[in-house]
């Protein structure tokens, strides 16, 4: 197989800021993996600087990778998948993305989605919330929040310093709306104790991250004190994370930017449903390519928080998406994507 990786900028609507910052531009790489007889899988790799990873880097560890990739047989994924592991342990966006590649060239050629070849039902899917990020102020917030009543569940980005108010308004302003919570790490122990009453106030009903990664005895803290699901996020990378999470939390999220394959993904969905974990899958702001990988697992989730490039303002593809918050696979072969 030949491996054929392009930089593509895409842009967000609205500049998406999360607790640790934010932007507007976003750099993801789109791989194409082209088979001996001309047949074509596409992946994407999202890659997030908090993870040690951007565009650049995933670059140069493709090129270094596509040596191994250009006599491999397609067909074993599971092989190439552990030699990735082993020769790009630490560039998980980048090894997600020729994941994604030799799943949809798999499912091409036998001319049906990935969610078929998995054996899963289609319509067993969860919706997907829709993302709020922080505001600069009152009246931008209101008007990003009318903006998404299409979406009936809303994830409200908080970590800033006016938390409380935030919820309120959006409430207000999306009085129907099931709110979940993602403070991204920035809250301690105590604050997240004090953010309890206006989370049951406001009626939200899922809280993720709400504590950094390493800090497990804190989220068993919150989580035993919280009346709604608590959900690691930047705490659970891999499968192997999550055993050392039962009775931390109520469940993981899953990204395939964090885990590297959609096998682990797979492998992380069974260890957790194994401990009785709730399990969700998240995103980065990535493109249709990149939401379209993790889509075709959605029958397995509890949670969906698909929204990535439902978020942008210029995405390059099209495929699976999640209009009004329905994530939809169809059953075109591979992932179902095609460039604009």
């Amino acid at each position: 197989m030949q491996l054929h990786a392009e930089i593509v900028t895409v842009h967000t609507r609205h500049p998406f800021i999360i607790a640790r910052g934010g932007q507007s531009e976003y750099r993801v790489v789109w791989v194409r993996l082209v088979d001996r007889d001309g047949a074509e899988g596409w992946g994407e790799a999202s890659p997030s600087k908090f993870y040690g990873e951007t565009a650049d880097p995933v670059m140069v560890a493709l090129q270094r990778l596509a040596p191994v990739l250009e006599h491999a047989d397609a067909w074993s994924i599971d092989a190439i998948e552990r030699e990735l592991e082993k020769t790009m342990r630490w560039n998980a966006s980048a090894r997600c993305a020729v994941s994604a590649a030799l799943h949809d060239l798999a499912a091409k050629r036998l001319g049906i989605p990935v969610w078929k070849l998995w054996g899963l039902d289609a319509t067993a899917v969860p919706p997907s919330s829709f993302t709020i990020g922080i505001a600069p102020d009152e009246a931008t917030l209101r008007a990003r929040v009318r903006e998404a009543a299409p979406y009936p569940i809303l994830k409200i980005k908080l970590g800033s310093s006016w938390d409380r108010e935030v919820l309120r308004i959006v409430r207000q302003e999306a009085p129907a709306a099931t709110l979940r919570v993602d403070a991204n790490c920035a809250w301690t122990p105590k604050q997240a104790l004090g953010m309890l009453d206006v989370l049951n106030e406001v009626g939200v009903d899922l809280l993720e991250q709400p504590l950094p990664p390493d800090d497990l005895a804190g989220l068993r803290f919150v989580r035993d004190r919280a009346n709604i699901p608590v959900v690691a996020d930047e705490s659970c990378l891999v499968a192997s994370d999550i055993p050392k999470l039962a009775g931390v939390v109520d469940g993981v999220n899953i990204k395939l930017a964090k885990c590297g394959s959609l096998r682990e993904a797979l492998r992380m969905i069974a260890v957790a449903r194994a401990h009785g974990m709730r399990v969700m899958c998240g995103c980065m702001i990535e493109a249709t390519l990149g939401i379209a990988a993790a889509a075709h697992f959605a029958p397995l989730l509890d949670d969906a928080d698909l929204d990535g490039a439902a978020l942008l303002a210029d995405d390059p593809f099209t495929g699976p998406g999640i209009p009004g918050g329905q994530v939809t696979l169809g059953h075109a072969p591979g992932l179902g994507v095609s460039r604009r």
